[in-house]
């Protein structure tokens, strides 16, 4: 009888724990700690991804997706937008030089090419990314729109499309300068998907006119029809990949339908989790693809990444937990950990009657009453954890802004030495005896440390944020974001203890959203700004700004602690807030980072 080591090559070892490694996948071993058997499979799966700044549809894109690029499209006016993906959220590239719709690229994140398209008129505008700003090339020989490419920035490939009259086959080669043409498509088509090289390229669906599955490959002069159709003839889908591992997702009439192609056949894999179509997206091979945008009942921000792998990806989320036990906004909290999270203060409305000095605080489960602020007051800075909380600031209930300090010892409020200046909005960061306190109402670019017993003013922010510059960090490792004040809304500044320096912006104008972490890593959800209330997230990294997953409830003026590991923010509490209406909320809700685990499943018997 043949045995496991002669098949597999090792025999099955006995482990106290459990392996950590690829080198693991097929192999099974025995773990005495839990006395199972345990191996390792390689899983394929869509997970979710940050989203797009900007949904829209009709977009091109291409890279891989660990650095995607993402360009134009509608948003039910053309865009020129250009977003930057890093694996897990977006960030702001520079605008194409001509917005436009129903374009088509290849390349890289650095190395980018965009043509074709429609604006005005369908044109065949040519344009390459260097990795920050795009350039104007040569038009394409041939106007169109709705068509597909394939290769790199010096050595892409159009094909197909619709030149505004009739649906086309003809091909083009783009050498970094010019385009000249090359083989005619078997299939005249538009709405198409490609892949590959200009010398080893794969089209397949479209609309020629109705919907096709027909898949055919190039090599470098002439076409050739596949045997192996789409199982699911399909036009405005999206794709990726090479001639012999490419991907095929989304399509006509909201798909979720996912297909990988061999060199020969297509067979079925996992579906989108939101079907949709005219997105795009990117990846070098079938195994590692993203998906984003597109259109369901309307445009999309949405983006999912498609992966072959020993490791389980589960995507940042946000999700509910226990309300908080009344409804309110304007509070003073956030700065513990979500494990211990004080929020104080604040307002429920009408008028001066509803001013707050009530709080609770969250142990990771439930609510429970704390002791009362020393003041009724709205818009009051605070920072935790529990067992160590500070409050500054704020709006009294007879109308005016104070300059009222107290800590909490973690069961009352002991009123301490006032702060400098009057103002309300404003955020701290810190601890209990070392906190920031920020730009805020009437005191639009002023920054003060509290040392556990005196506020001392230090060097001004170089910008006059206004009230709700959300903070992150310590007294000597300060990041403060945002704000109130018209252009200073996607600022970022940081201070190292002695002198502030400008980051990279956000891409969102924002007020008074989820805040908190460290100088290196930050999250701002939420937030107020124009058109209004929203729910949208970034993560900072320490140079830029990513989006992430959206809030389940928009709101702005929302508090809560921050956890932060070895790779970014891992959780963030959004207590109470304004929502949209100008309601205030007792909804409460989580943010949990991605993560990435190795893949092991227990063997058992039936």
């Amino acid at each position: 009888m043949t045995d496991y080591r002669s098949i597999v090559g090792k025999a099955i070892k006995v482990l106290d724990t459990n392996p950590d490694n690829s080198q693991a996948e097929g192999q099974i071993w025995f773990n005495q700690t839990t006395g199972e058997f345990k191996n390792v499979l390689n899983l394929e799966a869509w997970s979710s991804g940050g989203l797009l700044s900007t949904a829209r549809k009709y977009l091109g894109g291409c890279g891989i997706q660990t650095a995607g690029l993402a360009f134009g499209g509608t948003t039910g006016s053309n865009t020129a937008s250009t977003e930057e993906y890093n694996g897990s959220g977006f960030s702001a590239g520079g605008n194409l030089g001509t917005a436009r719709r129903y374009l088509e690229g290849c390349g890289t994140q650095t190395a980018g090419l965009a043509f074709g398209g429609f604006s005005t008129t369908t044109i065949g505008n040519t344009e390459e990314y260097d990795g920050s700003t795009w350039s104007e090339q040569t038009d394409l020989s041939t106007v169109r729109k709705g068509l597909a490419g394939a290769g790199i920035q010096t050595a892409g490939l159009a094909f197909g499309g619709h030149d505004g009259s009739s649906i086309l086959a003809n091909t083009e080669h783009y050498n970094g300068s010019s385009w000249t043409n090359g083989g005619a498509l078997s299939t005249a088509r538009r709405y198409l998907a490609g892949a590959g090289t200009n010398t080893a390229a794969l089209a397949f669906g479209g609309r020629a006119p109705s919907n096709t599955g027909a898949t055919e490959e190039y090599n470098g002069s002439s076409w050739t029809t596949s045997p192996g159709s789409l199982n699911d003839s399909r036009g405005y889908l999206a794709g990726c990949g090479t001639q012999t591992s490419a991907l095929a997702f989304g399509g006509y009439n909201n798909k979720t339908s996912t297909e990988q192609y061999d060199g020969s056949t297509w067979s079925t894999k996992p579906a989108l989790a939101t079907g949709r179509e005219s997105l795009s997206g990117g990846g070098a091979t079938a195994a590692a693809a993203v998906a984003f945008g597109g259109n369901t009942t309307a445009v999309q921000s949405l983006t999912e990444e498609f992966t072959s792998s020993t490791n389980l990806f589960t995507g940042a989320a946000w999700a509910s937990i226990a309300n908080f036990p009344d409804s309110r906004a304007y509070c003073g909290g956030s700065g513990g950990t979500p494990t211990s999270t004080l929020v104080f203060g604040g307002y429920d409305g009408p008028g001066l009657g509803g001013f707050l000095s009530t709080g609770a605080e969250f142990d990771s489960s439930a609510w429970t009453a704390t002791g009362d602020y020393v003041i009724d007051v709205v818009g009051v800075a605070g920072l935790g954890p529990v067992i160590a909380g500070l409050g500054c600031g704020g709006y009294k209930d007879n109308a005016t802004n104070v300059t009222t300090s107290a800590e909490y010892d973690g069961s009352s409020w002991t009123s301490g030495n006032s702060a400098n200046v009057v103002g309300q909005a404003a955020f701290m960061a810190g601890v209990q005896t070392a906190a920031s306190m920020g730009n805020r109402s009437g005191d639009e670019d002023g920054h003060e440390q509290y040392d556990g017993t005196n506020w001392t003013t230090a060097t001004n922010t170089p910008v006059s944020g206004g009230g709700g510059s959300m903070m992150a960090g310590t007294q000597t490792a300060l990041l403060m974001y945002g704000g109130e004040a018209s252009g200073t809304r996607k600022r970022t500044e940081e201070w190292n203890g002695s002198s502030w320096t400008s980051g990279n912006s956000m891409s969102l104008d924002r007020r008074q959203g989820s805040h908190g972490g460290t100088q290196t890593y930050a999250i701002a959800g939420g937030g107020d700004s124009n058109p209004g209330i929203f729910g949208d997230t970034e993560l900072w990294d320490g140079t830029s700004w990513a989006s992430s997953a959206s809030m389940g409830t928009a709101r702005f003026y929302q508090v809560g602690g921050t956890s932060v590991g070895s790779g970014g923010v891992t959780s963030n509490i959004a207590a109470t807030g304004r929502t949209p209406g100008s309601t205030t909320s007792n909804n409460c809700e989580e943010f949990t980072g991605g993560t990435t685990a190795f893949n092991i499943k227990t063997l058992t018997t039936s």
